[in-house]
């Protein structure tokens, strides 16, 4: 695989920050670039599996499974703030700045979980970048450059850190001191969960591809599931499917749990 000088920049930049993640717009591959070039490059690593991201919702108005839901009769299957936003959007389109919800750090939460239902049509942006596993692997040990292009000290000094990491730092073989088995109790998941959702501010939704960049390895992807499930049958967990794939990659997609009926189970919740 070889990248553009622009699209190293941005990889070289990005592991600059703790733990290979940052906001979109704390990237810039160089003084000239623009917002959509910067963008462009974001997707293009994106796609190829070296970055993921997450988006945030910037607007929002009422779908049509949203209206026809505000017309029944019986008690509404949502909550109260996701009825307060139905019903603040639903004669006009609105920002997330518009909404009154308390706390405000749950707006993102709210509008997510009625996009993913269909309830509202939204318009996003990207948020929080971060290095893959694959992103990690292709830097150092597959990358070679090619051709002629400027490369700042300060770029050089990220990368050069960033191969003296040790190995099992970047999602690569394990020393032979780390070759023992290391398994986690539910009860360690569960805190897992709890963590990785606090660390991130997902707000008590996280979608499961961070929880498996967080557990696998030591724990296959099978065993990862198979502890969700037992989570879930405690009543320690809730996991929901998700509804709108458009502002995930299809990576992020292909790390829920696949269902025979409905959308692949993608959020998990602690009850």
């Amino acid at each position: 695989m070889e990248i553009a000088t622009i699209e190293l920049k941005f990889l070289l930049q990005l592991l600059s920050f703790s733990g290979y993640r940052a906001l979109l717009s704390q990237i810039q591959p160089s003084a000239k670039t623009s917002t959509s070039e910067r963008y462009k490059t974001c997707m293009q690593l994106c796609d190829r599996g070296l970055i993921a991201c997450s988006h945030k919702v910037i607007g929002f108005k009422i779908a049509p499974a949203g209206k026809a839901l505000l017309k029944l009769n019986t008690e509404l299957p949502i909550g109260e703030q996701e009825l307060k936003v139905l019903k603040a959007c639903e004669d006009q389109k609105l920002t997330p700045e518009q909404l009154k919800i308390r706390p405000a750090a749950e707006k993102q939460t709210v509008l997510q979980k009625l996009g993913d239902r269909g309830l509202i049509q939204t318009e996003t942006k990207i948020d929080e970048i971060w290095l893959t596993d694959p992103g990690k692997t292709y830097l150092r040990s597959e990358y070679s450059p090619k051709g002629s292009g400027s490369i700042s000290l300060s770029l050089l000094h990220n990368y050069l850190r960033f191969l003296r990491q040790p190995e099992s730092n970047n999602g690569l073989q394990p020393s032979p001191t780390d070759l023992a088995p290391v398994k986690f109790s539910d009860a360690e998941i569960l805190k897992i969960i709890q963590a990785v959702d606090h660390e991130l501010g997902s707000q008590n939704y996280l979608p499961l591809f961070h929880l498996r960049q967080r557990l696998q390895p030591p724990l296959s992807r099978d065993e990862v599931d198979q502890a969700l499930y037992r989570l879930q049958r405690q009543d320690q967990i809730e996991l929901s499917s998700l509804q709108d794939a458009t502002r995930y990659t299809s990576e992020q997609v292909e790390a829920g749990i696949p269902q025979d009926i409905g959308g692949s189970l993608f959020f998990v919740t602690v009850v």
